[in-house]
């Protein structure tokens, strides 16, 4: 059955059978547009499962919401609507509380760091798993937003005292603790934020760096400082567990090894795009702010009882969510010390 759905699938979207009909062609539900780092590298990860698999495997994606939106990923992957998607955690904070781990507050704002210890969490431990394929999921790769900073119109960011009073677009739990520091929160998304900076209805945007490029939002800022704090990283690849269990041991492997090695190609591309945004935001006169460690520890402080409200989210899901965060904590610790030994990757390799 699953053979003859993939060749009428092939057929609607145009792609020919091998002759040993075996190709397996699987559709790819990705909310966001066709463009940008992280569309990059979902393309590379298409590319790099067809080059393995020797085009045994194939990905047909289906880009700007065409099948689902980013609030209904989860049910509609397990619903077979797509054989596999994008999913972004913090929209689910009850369903993906294990993945929402990847967006807390903590002492981290390393990409790859983050992405190399998501992803290891998220295939090592089988309490994580378990939750998953009670929705009829199984866990391929992940990327992440990179570290959030933020950037003013206006007065800078130089202490945490500095926020009291901002009007702040902010980020889930970074914001939060923004707003906890006195700053007024505006809900506002981050494509709005350049008309907000710019007609005064926000002070500051909490962001990306390559997003506030993408979004020429350095028009209309005085100013960035980078938090070094930590990133949103609970967005990543899902997959129906029906369709998964029904490949090949072969083709299986193909999806699990390209999705761990995404973090690597990924981390290589939004690390390029932050360093070239922000050199870009000093060439348009953007003053670019380094907050002191003393004043990035008040903010990490702050954070801690929102790691301590996830635990209990995690805990009601039947997720160990201490054993959880320790055990990501100490990833985090981990891959820390390999990027200060050998470099990333990416470096590495050229060395």
């Amino acid at each position: 059955m699953t053979h003859l759905r993939n060749l009428a699938v092939a057929a609607v979207f145009g792609f020919a059978a091998s002759v040993a009909g075996a190709e397996t062609v699987l559709i790819h539900g990705e909310a966001g547009p066709n463009r940008g780092a992280r569309a990059n590298a979902l393309q590379w990860f298409a590319d790099q499962v067809a080059e393995r698999s020797q085009n045994d495997l194939r990905l047909d994606i289906q880009w700007g919401g065409a099948l689902f939106k980013s609030n209904a990923a989860v049910q509609s992957i397990g619903d077979g609507v797509a054989d596999m998607g994008s999913v972004i955690a913090v929209y689910y904070p009850q369903e993906m509380a294990g993945y929402g781990i990847a967006d807390l507050p903590v002492n981290n704002p390393d990409a790859w760091v983050g992405m190399r210890a998501t992803d290891e969490l998220m295939r090592t431990s089988p309490e994580i798993a378990e939750n998953l394929a009670e929705k009829n999921l199984v866990y391929i790769g992940t990327w992440t937003t990179s570290q959030v900073n933020i950037g003013c119109k206006g007065d800078a960011i130089r202490s945490v005292s500095d926020i009291s009073g901002k009007k702040v677009r902010g980020v889930g739990a970074y914001g939060k603790v923004f707003g906890d520091e006195g700053a007024n929160m505006v809900n506002m998304s981050i494509y709005d934020a350049y008309q907000g900076l710019d007609t005064g209805l926000i002070d500051c945007s909490q962001g990306y760096s390559y997003a506030v490029a993408a979004l020429k939002q350095a028009e209309v800022m005085d100013n960035y400082t980078l938090l070094n704090w930590g990133q949103v990283g609970g967005l990543g690849i899902f997959m129906n567990k029906d369709m998964f269990d029904s490949l090949t041991a072969d083709q299986q492997q193909v999806l699990m090894a390209t999705g761990e090695d995404m973090s690597d190609e990924f981390g290589r591309m939004i690390t390029a795009a932050n360093d070239n945004a922000i050199a870009a935001m000093k060439e348009q006169g953007v003053e670019v702010i380094e907050l002191p460690d003393a004043e990035r520890a008040k903010l990490v402080d702050a954070g801690q009882k929102f790691l301590a409200e996830w635990v209990e989210t995690a805990n009601a899901t039947g997720l160990p969510g201490q054993k959880l965060l320790d055990d990501y904590q100490a990833l985090i610790a981990k891959y820390t010390a390999e990027r200060d030994t050998n470099g990333y990757p990416w470096t590495a390799k050229n060395n």
